[in-house]
């Protein structure tokens, strides 16, 4: 576990390995990008705009950093080769989103989540934001988007997988067997099967979209409380658990739990991303990022 300091106060939320070897990380309470090169731990804010309050952040098409702002109700874009920063803001009527997660599907459109109760889509050829409101009400939080384009989130307060139709932004609600179960976050894996934190019950939950069929197994210890979940290029699920304090992995083919518990007390990983060998965490709790060599 390798861990490299972030200014004070940033809050660092989510976090993205980015395509030319840096990292980016959301400084959520400085209202920036963050940009660190690993290999010197030299880091860069890039100011997103007033009011802004960053939560999520991915790589995009041609190198771009695509982020979920809350705090400007907006998505941004931001490009390494020009810093420019380009601003989607929500529609009036959209009403204050909440904004939280961003995922690129098959259609080539953003899609965002709002934990108010919305979800939507920026089509970066146009500029074009749709919003669309959520099942259940509030929610939407994680989002991910399987191998074959489509694009599923997960609503916390409503407890369910939505799974997208791009073509009519409806959703089809998809119900683990745990009630209340507080679906926080999902990926998928190589075979586009979905891997969601459930955060009430403290569960790793696997819903297959070819057989309808899930699986949920409790974490580790006395109180786990899963948060952010991810899947690696060798379809090993991981964890944050902010129960334990840990990031947490799992072997789908052993069906083994394995904890690495962080450094320093309430660490709050609140999101997982990563590449080939490498796994990154951002610590709010502690203006830190973490990385696990994976390799």
């Amino acid at each position: 576990m390798e861990l490299y300091d972030v200014p004070a106060g940033s809050r660092p939320h989510d976090v993205a390995p980015a395509p030319d070897g840096s990292v980016w990380y959301t400084a959520q309470s400085k209202g920036a990008l963050g940009i660190l090169d690993p290999a010197t731990g030299k880091i860069r804010h890039i100011p997103l705009g007033k009011n802004s309050a960053p939560h999520g952040v991915i790589a995009g098409p041609a190198g771009a950093a695509w982020i979920t702002d809350g705090g400007l109700n907006a998505i941004v874009k931001y490009d390494p080769a020009t810093e420019a920063i380009t601003v989607y803001p929500l529609p009036a009527n959209a009403g204050h989103g909440n904004l939280n997660t961003p995922a690129f599907g098959g259609d080539g459109k953003l899609w965002f989540t709002g934990q108010a109760g919305i979800y939507g889509s920026v089509d970066p050829a146009t500029g074009q934001v749709a919003v669309y409101r959520s099942p259940g009400g509030r929610g939407p939080y994680g989002i991910a988007s399987t191998p074959g384009g489509t694009v599923y989130y997960a609503s916390l307060a409503g407890s369910y997988l939505g799974r997208i139709n791009a073509a009519d932004g409806s959703v089809e609600v998809l119900s683990p067997p745990t009630p209340n179960q507080g679906a926080r976050r999902v990926w998928s894996d190589s075979k586009g099967v979905l891997w969601i934190s459930e955060w009430k019950a403290g569960q790793l939950a696997r819903y297959d979209p070819q057989s309808q069929q899930w699986r949920e197994w409790k974490l580790p210890g006395k109180k786990p409380r899963a948060y952010a979940v991810y899947v690696d290029d060798q379809d090993i699920v991981w964890l944050s658990d902010f129960g334990a304090n840990a990031l947490v992995r799992f072997d789908p083919a052993t069906e083994k739990f394995t904890s690495f518990p962080h450094t320093k007390s309430r660490a709050a990983v609140r999101q997982l991303l990563g590449r080939p060998g490498e796994l990154w965490g951002a610590e709010s709790g502690r203006d830190r990022l973490v990385v696990l060599r994976t390799d």
